[in-house]
C-alpha cells in the first residue's frame, strides 16, 4: 500500500516537474506566433501616404510662407473666424479688400463649419487690372464671385479627390487630386490647404474662380 503511495506522489511530482515546462513552450511557441502577427501588421501605417499627413494639418508649397508666430500663422489664424483671419495673412489681402468692398465680412465671420477657397494676391493679379478695378467697382458682381468660393460645410482633403459642392452663390464647383495636390474646377491650383480658422476650413488657391 506504501509501495503504491510512493508511485503516486512519483507521478504527480513528475507531472508537477513537466508542467511548467510545456506552459513555457507553449508561451514561447505563442509569443513567437504573436511577434510574427505584430510584425506583419505594422506594415500598414508605415505604407501610409501622404493622405493621412495632409488630412492632420495644413499642406502644400505657399504654407512655408505663412507666419511662425503671430495671428498671421496657422496657430493664430485657427482662432479667429475665417475673414479676420484671412485679414492677418499678408498674401490674402487683396481677397479682404474685396470682403470688405462687397460687404461680406460679417456674413463669413458669422457663418457655421464653412470651407473658403482663397485666391491669393498672385490669383487677382492674373485678371487685366481695368476688369478687376470694375468687378470690384460692381457690388452685386463681386459678391457673386466672392460667394462662389465658399461651401456651406467644412470639406476635407479626402473629399476634394474627387468631389462637387453646392458653393453660396448656388453654383458649383468640382474638385480632384490627392495627397498635397488639387485643382479646382481643372484651373485653380490648392498652394496651401487644409487651414483651419474659428468657424471654417480654408483652401488657398492660384486663380480666381469665376461663377459657370
Amino acid at each position: 500500500m506504501n509501495t503504491l503511495r510512493f508511485r503516486r506522489s512519483a507521478v504527480a511530482v513528475a507531472a508537477a516537474a513537466t508542467l511548467p515546462f510545456a506552459l513555457a513552450a507553449c508561451s514561447d511557441s505563442g509569443n513567437e506566433t504573436m511577434s510574427a502577427g505584430a510584425t506583419s501588421q505594422a506594415a500598414p501605417p508605415a505604407a501610409e501616404s501622404s493622405d493621412a499627413m495632409a488630412s492632420d494639418g495644413p499642406f502644400g508649397p505657399a504654407c512655408a510662407g505663412v507666419p511662425k508666430e503671430g495671428a498671421g500663422s496657422f496657430e493664430g489664424m485657427a482662432k479667429d473666424p475665417v475673414a479676420t483671419a484671412a485679414s492677418n495673412n499678408p498674401e490674402l489681402s487683396t481677397l479682404v479688400a474685396a470682403v470688405k468692398q462687397a460687404g461680406l465680412v460679417d456674413t463669413l465671420n458669422n457663418a457655421e463649419n464653412i470651407t473658403v477657397f482663397a485666391p491669393t494676391n498672385a490669383a487677382f493679379a492674373k485678371i487685366p487690372k481695368a476688369d478687376l478695378d470694375k468687378v470690384l467697382a460692381d457690388k452685386e458682381q463681386l459678391t457673386k464671385i466672392l460667394t462662389y468660393h465658399v461651401v456651406g460645410e467644412k470639406l476635407t482633403p479626402k473629399q476634394l479627390e474627387n468631389g462637387t459642392f453646392e458653393t453660396l452663390q448656388k453654383g458649383t464647383i468640382t474638385t480632384e487630386g490627392s495627397g498635397e495636390e488639387y485643382t479646382v474646377n481643372d484651373s485653380s491650383k490648392v498652394v496651401c490647404g487644409n487651414v483651419p480658422t474659428a468657424n471654417a476650413t480654408v483652401y488657398i488657391v492660384d486663380t480666381v474662380l469665376m461663377p459657370k
